[in-house]
């Protein structure tokens, strides 16, 4: 560049022989040879390219000399000082706004397999696919652009927008850089040079708008930023005071290239050049992640395509091919008609519902061949729910000495009434069974050098005294008691079962008072069937009793020990699958969820984060009804819901309201059967799971927009179940400590057969309780809501367990209370169809407290005259204590009667001497004395305002008083008639209040005839006028009166 060598041509001959090479001695260009042109792209841009094919058809058909240009034709000299003194003000600000509040350094946060640290050197090395599109997509991208009234630069740029927003699991600040032909003038658009700008495209989205208004919102935001895509990016750093080294979107880049019929056409006096393009593998990679889509209009097919070039330094090959057929689909789901495509509405379906995650990944499960892995013997490593388990035995209870058992199963059985069991056939049986079952003689341990935990099939080589595949205990009972004790040992003893031995199944036989010479079991007896949960779960006891019938009747079990599926082989196979679909989902799902955060709770105490948990726990159960399941059975039915669904649907809205209106919940939800397929029906072993379930709710949803949120993150999460909780944990290395754990919930639907039929016998499920005190209650959980279905009986209960380390019982007891309170107010919303009020409206509050509420908030007293005025309230206290001390000071009193006469007599004289009409503000300014009270209530009688003055205040002040009031009487007395000019009419009290002097001739009917109001002004009192000049406020009859009631 420094010498101006920015433009190479070359011609590249192939070999040829000596006499061809005299033959051609005019040095002609022949169709093996290639003629090479190169720019530097500071001085050539692509725009350039077809005017200087333009030009060298032009100088080569004509044979054209060498002319040159006149002074007044434009350069692009000229065209880079006329950019250095464009008045680009406007620009500046524009720039500005655009960019602020953004964060320039922050990195989309793309699947990148590893990061680039700050000095690292960039290797410019590319990773590169490329995609076409089928003829129907590409014409659907194009009449979609048409219709919309959009270019396919604005088409393509709002589904890349749309596509990052999901690729970085929900990114919805997004700035990235677009290449701008930036022709912006008509003389500009035959001039060879560089005016290609890059610039940021910044957009904020909504996750809930749909595609349609996306494309309208970045169509008006390209739009703005063409008015002002002249103005230099540097200018841009330079304005926001940044470092160009660290500003994150450059690294993200988007161009759209459209290929017009003469672009790369070159003929020369009829000799067409035919274009050759360039190798993938010399592709240059100058930015971390660059789209850039083609589109030519000359092709039959494919004439859509898209090209993503990625830098080596972040990206491997397998994980930029992996994006690229996510874009793909992201384009068919926007575009294709195809019935195989799962098409969003573009119109209406927000872009936070189009899916990444690939078909054939949602199917991924449904590919896999479940079989017998020849390969594993015996030992294999041990599948994600046994070490879930095994784990969390071993860190909730020290293993050498466990005080309680958490993962005893005991089935307990008894024989129809008159039916018998042949004891024998039955050992037999289960010998049988146990062997089909691998299961059942498992052992669990830990391998060091592999860090790893294992399991291993028991087999008979390995049977010894100490160690045998079946454990078989007989034991006799004579009282109830000695019975409950035996049935409370089998759900609580912890040393019952061994897992690093493989004792994880036995069978408990108690005889009544003694056992059977007959070797036969009766009614009277008790049958306990118990497992180890880590190598078995509840629906494993289905098969369990099929095969443990079919050998008690047939004496044999018909299986192949070679080819049968065992849970060892599942267990290896589930370490194998890569599970790339499930793994999206929960890096989608979760994604800034607070998994460390726990639910805010009304606790009762806290534990710290150093405190032993004891695990100790309380529980409540309650029965939904028979009202309240019919109306939830309804309810569910006429909007095709499950019960599941509508009951997580009210819980959610309970703990929205419980803890303080948080909106962002996530529980841990049992997956209890997570046999996905039907090769996993047959086998007894656990199949359980804990996921996230995660409800981002908005306070002004109805109920039924939350129950349709609930339907569908309760199906997705459901449909990818089976990846296993340590593995979404592992998404998540940052979070220290995984609280959502501590908060789980579940629904158990299921129906009990009442008899399990052995041979000819029926063994019915017994009702007995374990009889387990409070102090053994255990909670795995802080809080726990278990909602469960007996699909015979069609009833529907409810069991809240809580941990005591944080609630005392009480206040467990008042959560359920309000829970089961929120089940009814539902109950009655949707028999009155009153259910689409806002769910933030609901109240947890029981009857009684709202009843307690009302009592304390019925601040409401009737006033026996609402209407009245000061002085009718006083003159009705003198009717009724007349002779009743009304005012007193020092040693002077009035009774209320001795007062109303003075307050009459001062009336009168305000009425007929000096003319008070009604509202007239009377001014007083006495000292504190009897005098001061007769005055008050004087001019209130008389109908005046009564507006006290202090005679305190310099005279000055009182002057400006009453010039503001522009009253035109005070009442004074002896110690304060000196205080007022003569243009004041004063009128001393005490003179006039002179017993000698007073008038015995008045005539009191004159006060009936001043009618006064409540509502009208009774008094008016000045501020301090610390701030300026004192204000007046006026207080009437019936706030005054009101007021005093209000005592």
């Amino acid at each position: 560049l420094s010498t101006g060598h920015v433009f190479h041509a070359e011609i590249l001959r192939h070999q040829i022989s000596s006499n061809e090479n005299e033959n051609n001695s005019n040095e002609s260009v022949i169709n093996s040879d290639v003629l090479l042109i190169a720019f530097h792209h500071a001085a050539f841009d692509r725009a350039s390219r077809s005017i200087f094919f333009n030009d060298l058809c032009l100088a080569y058909n004509t044979n054209a000399t060498l002319v040159e240009d006149d002074d007044e034709s434009l350069q692009y000299i000229d065209y880079s000082i006329h950019e250095h003194l464009i008045d680009m003000t406007t620009s500046r600000t524009f720039w500005y706004l655009q960019l602020e509040g953004y964060d320039l350094e922050h990195r989309l946060s793309l699947p990148v397999d590893r990061h680039r640290v700050s000095n690292d050197h960039r290797s410019s090395s590319a990773s590169v696919t490329q995609i076409s599109f089928d003829n129907e997509i590409s014409q659907s991208f194009l009449d979609y652009a048409s219709l919309h009234h959009v270019t396919p630069f604005h088409l393509g740029l709002s589904a890349l927008y749309a596509f990052l927003f999901k690729l970085t699991f929900g990114e919805n600040d997004l700035c990235i850089s677009c290449l701008n032909a930036n022709r912006y003038r008509k003389e500009l658009q035959n001039l060879i040079g560089m005016f290609v700008s890059t610039l940021p495209y910044r957009i904020q989205l909504d996750p809930h708008w749909s595609f349609d208004k996306l494309v309208k919102y970045v169509r008006e935001k390209c739009l703005s930023i063409l008015e002002h895509s002249h103005y230099p990016l540097q200018h841009i750093f330079a304005n926001l005071h940044i470092n160009q080294s660290n500003i994150s979107f450059l690294e993200t880049m988007y161009d759209f290239i459209t290929i017009s019929s003469h672009s790369d056409e070159l003929s020369l006096d009829g000799a067409d050049f035919k274009h050759v393009a360039f190798e993938q593998s010399s592709e240059v990679a100058k930015f971390d992640f660059m789209l850039t889509f083609i589109y030519n209009p000359m092709l039959e097919n494919n004439r859509l395509s898209f090209r993503l070039t990625c830098s080596r330094d972040l990206f491997d090959e397998i994980t930029v091919t992996s994006i690229g057929r996510r874009l793909e689909y992201c384009f068919q789901q926007f575009f294709s008609s195809s019935e195989t495509i799962n098409r969003i509405d573009t119109c209406v379906t927000s872009i936070s519902k189009f899916d990444l995650i690939l078909p054939q990944e949602a199917q991924e499960m449904e590919d896999i061949i479940f079989c017998r892995q020849s390969h594993v013997i015996n030992e294999a490593p041990a599948s994600f729910s046994q070490a879930r388990i095994w784990l969390d035995e071993r860190i909730r209870f020290d293993p050498d000495k466990p005080q309680v058992a958490i993962y005893n199963m005991p089935f307990v059985y008894r024989l129809q009434a008159d039916h018998t069991l042949s004891i024998k056939q039955l050992r037999h049986a289960l010998h049988l069974t146990v062997n089909k079952h691998p299961s059942l003689h498992t052992l669990l341990h830990f391998n060091i050098e592999k860090n790893l935990l294992m399991q291993r099939v028991i087999t008979h080589e390995d049977r010894n005294s100490n160690n045998d595949m079946l454990s078989l205990i007989e034991t006799i009972y004579e009282t109830e008691e000695q019975l409950n004790e035996i049935l409370h040992d089998e759900k609580c003893n912890p040393h019952l079962f061994n897992l690093a031995q493989g004792l994880v199944f036995r069978c408990h036989i108690i005889y009544y008072k003694q056992i059977s010479s007959h070797d036969l079991l009766s009614d009277k007896d008790i049958l306990i069937f118990n497992f180890h949960h880590a190598l078995f779960d509840f629906p494993s006891m289905k098969i369990f009793h099929h095969d443990l019938n079919q050998a008690y009747t047939t004496g044999q079990l018909l299986y192949d020990d070679n080819t049968n599926l065992r849970y060892l082989d599942y267990a290896v196979l589930e370490q194998q699958m890569s599970m790339t679909g499930a793994s999206m989902f929960w890096l989608d799902a979760l994604h800034d969820c607070k998994l460390d955060q726990p639910l805010s709770f009304p606790f009762d105490r806290y534990r710290l984060s150093n405190e032993h948990r004891t695990d100790c726990g309380t529980s409540i159960s309650f029965d939904f009804g028979q009202d309240l399941l019919h109306a939830f059975l309804t309810h569910a039915s006429s909007t095709n819901i499950s019960l599941e669904h509508l009951t997580f649907a009210i819980y959610f809205i309970f703990l929205f309201k419980l803890i303080n209106g948080q909106t962002d919940l996530c529980l841990a939800m049992n997956i209890n059967n997570n046999r996905y397929r039907d090769e996993l029906k047959s086998i007894i072993g656990l199949f359980e799971n804990v996921i996230p379930l995660r409800c981002q709710l908005d306070p002004h949803w109805s109920f039924h927009q939350l129950l349709k949120h609930i339907r569908e993150i309760t199906t997705n999460s459901m449909k990818y179940s089976y990846f296993p909780l340590q593995r979404i944990l592992d998404q998540h290395p940052h979070i220290s400590k995984n609280a959502f754990l501590d908060t789980s919930l579940e629904f158990i639907s299921y129906k009990n057969n009442n008899a399990m039929m052995i041979g000819d016998c029926q063994l019915v499920p017994d009702s007995f309780s374990f009889n387990i005190t409070e102090g053994e209650i255990l909670s795995a959980c802080d809080f726990s809501l278990s909602i469960y279905h007996n699909m015979n009986i069609n009833q529907l209960s409810c069991t809240i367990n809580a941990s005591l380390d944080l609630f005392n019982r009480e206040t467990v007891e008042k959560i359920s209370q309000r829970f089961h309170s929120m089940l009814h107010q539902f109950s009655a919303c949707m028999i009155d169809n009153q259910i689409n009020k806002p769910i933030y409206e609901l109240s947890l509050i029981l009857s009684n407290e709202r009843y307690l509420m009302q009592s304390l908030n019925n601040t409401q007293i009737s006033f026996p005259s609402p209407h009245t005025c000061i002085h009718h309230e006083f003159v009705y206290q003198v009717m009724q204590h007349p002779q009743k001390l009304a005012v007193e000071l020092d040693e002077q009193s009035l009774t209320y009667a001795e007062l109303l006469y003075y307050v009459q007599v001062l009336s009168l004289t305000l009425l007929n001497e000096y003319h008070v009409f009604p509202g007239e503000i009377v001014c007083q300014c006495v000292e504190r004395s009897l005098s001061m009270v007769i005055g008050i209530m004087g001019i209130e009688m008389a109908g005046g305002v009564y507006c006290p003055l202090s005679p305190r205040d310099p005279q000055h002040r009182l002057h400006a008083l009453t010039q503001q009031t522009q009253s035109r009487l005070v009442l004074v007395h002896d110690l304060t008639k000196t205080k007022f000019d003569d243009d004041i009419i004063s009128l001393n009290t005490d003179s006039v209040l002179n017993v000698s002097n007073m008038d015995s001739d008045m005539d009191n009917n004159c006060l009936s005839s001043v009618i006064m109001k409540s509502e009208e002004i009774a008094y008016t009192i000045f501020t301090s006028g610390s701030t300026g000049i004192p204000k007046a406020v006026q207080v009437r009859h019936k706030n005054f009166i009101d007021f005093i009631h209000s005592f």
